[in-house]
Parts: structure tokens; sequence; C-alpha cells
């Protein structure tokens, strides 16, 4: 299993905030660095960065850590601007970038700028397919060039070609999510859930990938959440009886909410073992989420987190 840091700057986080926590992550030896791409925190607007503009920044201040974003709302860009904004980074930082992509959901946000997101689930995914035809198109040599309902790309070479650069498709949904995936992405992306739900998951993007004629073991599968987990029963259980506290629960009524969303946690063998379980399920990769604000993020704890799961 890899693990990864997965930081939410809508919620505030100024760049140096941000590459502070990208070189914890790098120093740290984790797989990856990741961030959302929000405008907006729902109905509130502290200072929220660019997901592109700070990636490329991270892409000259980092050396080794994969740089992600989790995930780049179509509705925010043109295809084509999210293809060359993509190569620009991914040859900026050496091959390291991993791009996300999604349908985008916030209506707040979209409101708040401006910015349509389109009315439709049906026409969100159509231009979700559209935007990861046109991407593979790309991002290929050969010029195959690209015709969609709603995008189209002649038959250029679109240079410079992005190198080891993997496509993410992420999202929640159970069925249309998990087969764009298989047909178009590197990875698929979900929030953490229990094995037994995860297993379904990846079940229908291996369907997906095998009725697009690709590998389904070259796919990787990764989840992204929260992990509360200590070294030992004593500091679990003050870290438990804290983030209960805050949320006005008891310790036990967090932890059953833990457990039954699949949630990592406990003193370091327990938490181990959830680790385990969703490893067996297919899990290849997990992002430990963390919606603070990037300059509240307490390194301690993270530190705490993933040595209990071995990271």
């Amino acid at each position: 299993m890899e693990f990864a840091l997965m930081t939410e700057p809508q919620a505030g986080g100024s760049y140096d905030e941000i590459l502070t926590a990208a070189r914890w992550s790098e120093e740290r030896g984790l797989a990856a660095f990741a961030r959302s791409d929000h405008y907006l925190n729902r109905t509130t607007a502290p200072p929220a960065t660019d997901a592109f503009a700070t990636l490329a920044g991270l892409a000259r201040d980092t050396s080794r850590i994969r740089l992600t974003v989790l995930v780049s709302p179509i509705s925010f860009r043109h295809p084509a601007v999210i293809a060359k904004s993509a190569a620009t980074i991914s040859e900026m930082s050496g091959g390291r970038l991993e791009l996300g992509v999604g349908t985008g959901w916030m209506q707040e946000e979209h409101d708040a700028f401006g910015m349509e997101l389109w009315a439709t689930q049906r026409e969100r995914f159509e231009r979700l397919y559209d935007s990861l035809g046109y991407l593979r198109a790309a991002f290929s040599s050969g010029a195959a060039g690209f015709r969609g309902r709603h995008y189209r790309l002649e038959e250029i070479d679109v240079l410079p070609i992005p190198e080891q650069m993997r496509i993410i498709v992420g999202g929640s949904g159970k069925k249309k999510t998990p087969a764009l995936a298989g047909r178009f992405a590197d990875e698929y992306n979900f929030f953490v859930t229990t094995p037994e739900d995860a297993a379904t998951r990846i079940a229908v993007m291996r369907d997906a990938a095998s009725e697009a004629g690709r590998d389904p073991d070259s796919i990787k599968v990764s989840m992204m959440g929260p992990i509360l987990a200590d070294a030992d029963a004593a500091s679990y259980r003050e870290r438990l009886g804290a983030a209960a506290a805050a949320r006005g629960r008891t310790p036990e009524e967090h932890e059953e909410i833990l457990r039954n969303a699949g949630v990592p946690h406990g003193p370091a063998d327990r938490a181990a073992a959830v680790i385990d379980g969703l490893s067996r399920a297919g899990i290849d990769r997990y992002y430990l989420q963390v919606y603070a604000p990037v300059g509240d993020l307490d390194y301690d704890a993270l530190a705490a987190s993933f040595g209990a799961v071995g990271a």
C-alpha cells in the first residue's frame, strides 16, 4: 500500500503553506502530495489558491514526490486548457504530475464565480466522457484527434507530450465513474468506504477496462479519507476523545461512525488491520485527507497516523 497526503486549500492556504506540506510529505517518503481544485469552501471564501498554479510552483520547489490534483472539475476549464496546463506542469516537474479530473459538483462555487455547472448529471458525464477522450488524444503521439458531442481536437500533434503522467478519474458514483475510469484512467479514486463496497466499485471498473480492451491490472485504485490512529491504545484514546468532542459526540459514537465508514482507526495493530483489509479489496494507495486550512496542519498528528499504518 502506498500512502499520500491530501489537502483542501479552499479552506485556506497560501502557496508557502502548501509548499511546507508538500516538502513534509516528500521528506517523509510519501508516494504523493495531493490538493483539491476548488475556489470556494462551500459558502465561505477564505484565501484559496488555484490548483494548477500552485502545482506548477511545487514542480520546481520539490524534487521527488509525485504531485496530484484530486480532482479538477471539467466545468472550470476547457479540456484544451487542462491538457496544456498539465503537460506544462509535467515538463516542469520532470514527469511527476498526476492529473485527476471529475464532473464538478459544488453548485455554490459555480454560482459565486459565475461559472456554468451543467444542470443534469447526464450532460456532466457526457462532458467528462468527452474530456477524457480529448485528453487521451492530446497526450498521445500520432495526431489521432478527437470528435465528441461537446469537444473536438483536430488531428494534430499536441506538444509537449507529458512523460509518465497518469490520468485519475475520481468521484463518488458507483456505476458511471468506475466505468469511465476503466475506459480511460490510469488510476481510479473514490472516498473511503468498506472493503465490501470498494470491491464492488472496483469490479465495475475492471469490467469496463476489459470491455475497452485494456488491462484492468494496469489501473491503480486509490482511496481518500481520514486516518485516526496512533502507536498505542492510550495515545489513540486521547486522540479519539479530542476528535469526538470537537464534533459533539462521545468517543464511542465517533468510533462507531469511523468503523461503519471503513476509516482506518485505532492503535497501530487495529489501524493496520483496516489498511490490510482495504489492500486485499484492491486498494493500492490511500490518501490521508485533511480538511483543515493548510497552515493549521498538525504534523505531529499526521506523523502519528501515518506511522500507525506503516507509512
